[in-house]
């Protein structure tokens, strides 16, 4: 986290008007977040160990998942916080899944806020879950009552896209509903760069689109096969420097680095993408 002081320092040039109003800052004084399914096979063998390389590696801010009977990898909320605290680490945001909120929501509502989250974003939505367009109608309804809940204990809702949500169903498109459905100030969204551009949308367009909508991102790359694999921040297709330069567009507060699949040891693969992004983008 910037501290006023480091602030200061490291931006000589800028007022003090500027730090004032965070919205005025360049995407370049941002923390770098990483999503810890990236290392989902280590972190629930060993949150510990995996929490301090992670910090080692030079990450600020990390996003939880697998959030499950009251615990973050087997941590009580409290647990993990303090883990997370002892290694420098925030925890802005958690990932969770439409069945949460419909098992003792307040309670996880409750259970976020303890682990240091400023959002709650659901993550992924099953097949069985999205199979018309009036599905995505009443998981909007959803989103929006379960927003409330959120807000009144001072937590951001999100939804989290794959490529799923863009597909036509009848001339229509989940995503569409869901952005369209939805309060703006309830409901954000968490954009997946990889994603979004799998289904063949520039992410920028989005943020034109929607401005200030898209307050977290997933800074994920696609390799330059026909395959579109998923690899390393960096090493792929994917134009990161024009996505990044339109942050303020999309109202960007945190990004955090994932890759589902990695080729070798994934914290390998993690410290490749922040070395890319320390280097070229930050």
């Amino acid at each position: 986290m910037t501290t006023r002081r480091s602030f200061i320092k490291q931006t000589s040039l800028f007022s003090l008007a500027a730090f004032a109003n965070p919205s005025s800052l360049t995407y370049k004084q941002h923390a770098v977040g990483l999503q810890l399914y990236t290392l989902r096979d280590d972190i629930m063998k060993d949150p510990k160990g995996i929490i301090e390389k992670v910090a080692a590696l030079g990450y600020n801010e990390v996003e939880s998942f697998g959030y499950r009977d009251g615990k973050y990898f087997g941590l009580t909320p409290a647990e993990f916080a303090t883990l997370l605290k002892n290694n420098k680490l925030s925890h802005p945001s958690g990932h969770y899944l439409l069945a949460n909120l419909n098992n003792n929501w307040e309670k996880t509502v409750e259970d976020a806020v303890t682990a240091g989250q400023k959002y709650i974003i659901i993550a992924y939505l099953f097949d069985t879950e999205r199979k018309t367009i009036d599905d995505y109608k009443k998981i909007a309804a959803q989103f929006n009552k379960a927003a409330e809940v959120c807000k009144k204990a001072g937590i951001q809702f999100g939804y989290h896209n794959h490529d799923f949500e863009f597909i036509d169903m009848g001339g229509q498109k989940g995503y569409d509903i869901l952005l369209k459905e939805t309060d703006p100030q309830l409901v954000k969204f968490e954009l997946d760069l990889y994603w979004i551009s799998y289904a063949g949308i520039n992410p920028v367009n989005m943020f034109k689109a929607n401005p200030g909508r898209y307050p977290l991102w997933h800074v994920k790359d696609m390799d330059n096969t026909p395959k579109k694999f998923f690899t390393e921040v960096g090493n792929g297709v994917i134009d990161f420097k024009k996505i990044f330069a339109a942050a303020r567009t999309a109202g960007m507060k945190h990004f955090f680095v994932e890759q589902d699949v990695c080729p070798g040891p994934p914290l390998v693969s993690i410290e490749k993408s922040i070395s890319y992004l320390r280097k070229n983008i930050l």
